[in-house]
């Protein structure tokens, strides 16, 4: 009969036989291995001549999803002897167990890649980790959602790794974080937010080109919808979407107008400042007419404020809904063109939107108005600056002429005409002052427009940055329009009152009634600005002396062309005026006229503008500063004055006829010049170097684009 201290020592034999029989099982037991692998210090060289760890660290083991595994059941190619076989470890048999897995991976990326030979593609172990594998719900896990970018970024990241297998996209991780996905997911800690897995899949990753990978253009949509379920439904109505469900590879897909990664919310401002470029990859003609446009070139030149005045492509066509006008559900259908217009214009009318965005100056057949205009501006700016550029050349030619074959003499006229002791008022304090205010508004005018018109080159974006982005300039350009219709508008004012002042004089003393012989000779007087046969005359002599076969013409108080100047100041303010205001005020015109005339206007404001900045700088620049006797400025019109000398050697006529009339001590000043002008040469100067330095950035533009 057994007692209790029989039962204990027979149950402490069977425990014991148990464990013997254990371990007669299992040749190699969990602590046999941890006897060396516990050693921190224990390494190997792998095939690439590293020094690998082999420590690990049992609490770990234990802590994991693994902890009732032995070791053998991942290592199943670990004899009894070993280490002293010098067999190399296998890696882990995971497929013993995850079959379906290993299935997937093996159709994956990853794996095909391995079955190649690239043995630094990802394996179980780079997502999952080793010895302490964690199930993937676990926030510790390298593979729980908010780990998981960071982990795919290890090899993602990697320069030699991306490098060396020529990854497509080797910022993806970065992109990705910056991305609204990232952000929401890593910084706000929103679950929901996607991460890789979602886009990609798990263990079946497949490259964009393979038909059932989640991101195969034919299945970007759905991969998409499974969070953006609305979105997928009206993207499957759209005209891009029919074009996807019919097999169409030009159907754009929600990566091509959002990227992959860089996934950024629709009302960033970056995000709409690219949305035109990314549009035009599919509609590269749509695209390069919209440039045209202020929309497309204040788009191409900065970052907009999504809720400034610019238009991208989706504002008119729609973000996710594009369909074709002739749709009654689309944004651009007749019942709804004139809703879409009011979201940026609220009191458009009907004829607004015959306004065409995509409009082709160059196409005569749908659009010959527009192209008229085109053909009749670009001939009148190729003639102007022929004719013209010709008689400064001319001239140009005639002064080195005589300055090579007597410099002295040159150089001592243009000392004694700058330098004389008598001086005479040549423009009046209130002329000088309309002048003053013309310069700087023309300054502000081409600073602030010129870039629209050469958006396409680096200096046009430097200014534009410059000046604070297109809301800024679009206010500038406005404000120097304003000062331009008041200097105008002032020196409009300031003919009719000295008309009115010597209406006497062109009346008949014996009569009292207004005589047309004198209001002609008035009109057409030396004094006028109005152009006659005289200067028609001193026209002919001043080219016939260019070329050496007469005298040079002795002018009176006005040179042929500086009325020319003159009244081209009032063709510019008419014809950009009124185009200017049409586009400043396109709703309010456009209750009475087309809205096709926008267009037309646009045309107009853009040659005639930069005829007006290239002649000016160019041609009235040489006429006024640029001519040897006169470089490197003329100051009269800052002092108003000129010398007896320079009245004698270019307006001879003018001075002989105030001798010849008693009025020449009308006209004679004192020096209070000398007071200010230094400061006045100084404000000469500076806007003289800006107007020289826009000529040459113009000219850049415009060589450029010849060659492009």
């Amino acid at each position: 009969m057994l007692n209790r201290s029989h039962f204990g020592r027979l149950l402490g034999l069977c425990l014991c036989l148990g464990w013997f029989a254990a371990v007669a099982a299992d040749k190699n037991p969990n602590s046999a291995c941890l006897d060396c692998h516990s050693d921190k210090t224990l390494t190997k060289t792998n095939a690439a001549g590293k020094e690998v760890s082999l420590f690990v660290e049992e609490a770990k083991l234990l802590a994991g999803i693994h902890k009732t595994n032995t070791c053998t059941s991942c290592h199943a190619d670990v004899t009894p002897k070993h280490p002293d076989d010098n067999v190399a470890v296998q890696p882990p048999a995971c497929a013993k167990c995850h079959d379906a897995e290993s299935k997937q991976y093996a159709t994956s990326i990853h794996g095909m890649s391995h079955a190649m030979g690239a043995s630094g593609a990802a394996t179980c172990s780079s997502c999952h980790g080793s010895h302490n594998i964690l199930p993937a719900k676990n926030a510790d896990s390298p593979v729980f959602k908010l780990n998981l970018p960071r982990t795919c970024a290890s090899c993602h990241t990697n320069a030699a790794l991306t490098k060396e297998y020529q990854m497509k996209h080797p910022e993806v991780a970065a992109q990705y974080l910056d991305s609204i996905h990232g952000r929401a997911l890593i910084k706000m800690g929103l679950i929901v937010a996607p991460s890789c897995n979602d886009c990609h899949g798990v263990h079946d990753i497949k490259r964009a080109v393979d038909r059932d990978a989640p991101i195969n253009p034919l299945n970007v949509a759905k991969t998409c919808g499974k969070c953006h379920v609305g979105i997928e439904r009206t993207y499957d109505q759209s005209i891009h979407g029919q074009l996807l469900a019919k097999g169409d590879k030009r159907g754009p897909v929600c990566t091509d107008c959002h990227t992959s990664h860089e996934v950024e919310a629709p009302r960033n401002g970056h995000f709409k400042m690219a949305s035109d470029a990314r549009c035009g990859k599919c509609h590269q003609d749509r695209l390069e007419h919209y440039r045209d446009t202020y929309h497309g070139k204040a788009m191409a030149l900065g970052k907009p404020n999504v809720a400034s005045e610019v238009a991208a492509c989706y504002d008119c066509h729609g973000h996710h809904d594009v369909l074709p006008a002739s749709n009654p559900a689309s944004r651009l259908s007749k019942a709804n063109i004139l809703g879409t217009c009011q979201q940026c214009h609220p009191t458009a009318t009907a004829k607004f939107t015959e306004y065409k965005p995509h409009a082709n100056q160059l196409d005569g057949k749908n659009y010959p108005l527009l192209h008229v205009t085109f053909l009749a501006m670009t001939t009148l700016l190729i003639s102007v600056f022929v004719f013209f550029g010709a008689h400064t050349l001319s001239w140009l030619f005639r002064a080195l002429y005589l300055y090579w074959h007597d410099s002295k003499k040159f150089r001592e006229a243009k000392i004694s005409t700058q330098e004389g002791g008598e001086w005479f008022t040549r423009f009046l304090p209130f002329e000088r002052f309309l002048h003053f205010l013309v310069v700087t508004s023309f300054l502000l005018l081409v600073i602030t427009g010129m870039p629209l018109k050469f958006y396409y080159t680096h200096w046009a974006s430097s200014m534009f940055r410059l000046i604070g982005g297109a809301e800024t300039a679009r206010a500038l350009h406005r404000l120097g329009a304003i000062v331009t219709f008041i200097y105008f508008g002032l020196h409009v004012a300031s003919i009719i009152g000295r008309a009115w002042k010597g209406r006497a004089s062109i009346r008949d003393p014996k009569t009292g009634k207004i005589s047309i012989k004198r209001l002609i000779g008035v009109v057409f007087g030396p004094d006028s600005m109005v152009p006659t046969w005289q200067d028609w005359h001193d026209f002919v002599a001043h080219n016939k002396w260019f070329f050496g076969k007469g005298p040079k013409p002795e002018f009176d108080r006005w040179t042929y062309w500086e009325k020319f100047d003159y009244f081209s100041v009032f063709w510019g303010v008419a014809i950009i005026g009124t185009s200017g205001l049409l586009m400043w005020f396109p709703a309010f015109f456009t209750r009475f006229l087309p809205g096709w005339l926008i267009n037309i206007a646009l045309v107009i404001h853009s040659d005639e503008a930069l005829l007006a900045a290239g002649f000016i700088f160019s041609i009235h620049f040489f006429n006024t500063h640029f001519r040897i006797e006169k470089f490197p400025m003329d100051t009269v019109i800052f002092s108003g004055r000129i010398s007896k000398n320079e009245m004698l050697h270019e307006r001879r006529r003018w001075y002989n006829r105030l001798v010849a009339e008693g009025r020449l001590d009308d006209y004679r000043v004192r020096d209070e010049w000398l007071r200010w002008k230094n400061i006045a040469r100084t404000f000469g100067y500076f806007f003289f170097g800006i107007g020289v330095i826009l000529l040459v950035l113009i000219l850049y533009a415009m060589v450029t684009r010849l060659f492009h």
